[in-house]
């Protein structure tokens, strides 16, 4: 048998719940889930992970304004594609949104190519951001762990005093990779003796 679960959101702790599940209950929610949460991404919220673990196929969310359930369109359209699969209906009470609707599902198909037009901006937001800072020379990834004066350091007690990779990667306080990395060797070198 299908249910009508209800869910409910406020971001702080000094804020009450009580007027969107008196809306809930009123509306006929045999099961609420309510948090006082804060949070961007709908998996910072534990409630509402419950509540769509919960839903089963034919069942109906209901919640009192978008801005309960979702942070971004982003997160909205997640959230959106999940109810879809899971075959359960979305109604929002303040905002008369109801995807057994065609109108419904027309709007939520709006939001999605929304959030997916928001997320493809990013991204190129990030790329030109990114090609900015390599033309001012800004070095990407981790940092070097040998100065190049150490690198030259490691060659000339390897191949004048006969350290060995082990002595080495001990001595400079680094792992034998990168002892094999400053040799310009990519493995085991069993040419020198240790």
């Amino acid at each position: 048998m299908s249910e009508v679960v209800g869910y409910a959101r406020v971001s702080s702790f000094g804020q009450s719940l009580d007027i969107q599940q008196d809306k809930l209950k009123a509306f006929g929610c045999t099961k609420i889930f309510a948090e006082k949460r804060s949070g961007k991404q709908a998996d910072s919220r534990p409630e509402l992970q419950a509540c769509l673990v919960f839903l089963r196929e034919g069942d109906t969310l209901v919640i009192t304004k978008l801005d309960r359930m979702a942070r971004s369109v982003l997160d909205l359209a997640k959230i959106a594609e999940l109810l879809n699969k899971k075959g359960v209906a979305l109604k929002v009470l303040d905002q008369a949104i109801d995807t057994k609707t065609s109108e419904g599902r027309l709007m939520f198909s709006l939001l999605g190519a929304f959030a997916q037009f928001e997320n493809d901006i990013r991204a190129e937001r990030q790329a030109d951001g990114i090609a900015k800072a390599k033309q001012k020379g800004v070095a990407f990834g981790r940092k070097r762990a040998l100065t190049p004066e150490q690198c030259s350091r490691i060659r000339t007690l390897r191949e004048e005093e006969k350290f060995s990779v082990p002595q080495l990667a001990e001595r400079f306080n680094v792992g034998p990779a990168t002892i094999y990395r400053a040799l310009g060797v990519h493995g085991p070198d069993t040419s020198t003796s240790s």
